[in-house]
């Protein structure tokens, strides 16, 4: 016990730094194993006939969505324990972007954390230059 305590400065380094490249390797490994689940549930959930197009937050437990099945539009209310349709909107009434229901990480956490992400940014300006105003 005592031999643990006593060691040399240039031990307690190394064993810092191999603590911490345990500790890179083990969330690359949680990265990789994340991402991976994520396209296999991917592959698994995408179908042809169904799609969420928007969902928007009522409340806690309660949200509206706009829902594809097939070539009509729906609009439905989620629930705790129920979900109810609350009619169909025609196509032409529909704002709907190129790409639905995709998010990063990246982008959810930057969301999160308060930081624009640098599509966000107007072309011309930098990260340095607000920064520097702050």
């Amino acid at each position: 016990m005592r031999l643990l305590l006593t060691g040399s400065p240039g031990s307690s380094y190394a064993q810092l730094i191999a603590v911490l490249i345990v500790f890179v390797l083990v969330l690359g490994i949680t990265a990789a194993t994340t991402k991976w689940i994520a396209n296999y549930q991917k592959q698994q959930s995408t179908g042809a006939n169904i799609q969420v197009i928007e969902t928007s937050r009522i409340s806690n437990n309660k949200y509206v969505q706009i829902v594809r099945v097939g070539e009509t539009y729906m609009v439905i209310a989620v629930c705790k324990d129920t979900v109810t349709l609350l009619g169909q909107v025609p196509e032409e009434q529909l704002k709907i972007s190129g790409n639905v229901q995709s998010f990063r990480f990246k982008e959810l956490l930057d969301k999160a954390v308060g930081r624009q992400s640098r599509a966000a940014e107007e072309p011309g300006e930098s990260r340095d230059h607000d920064e520097h105003e702050a």
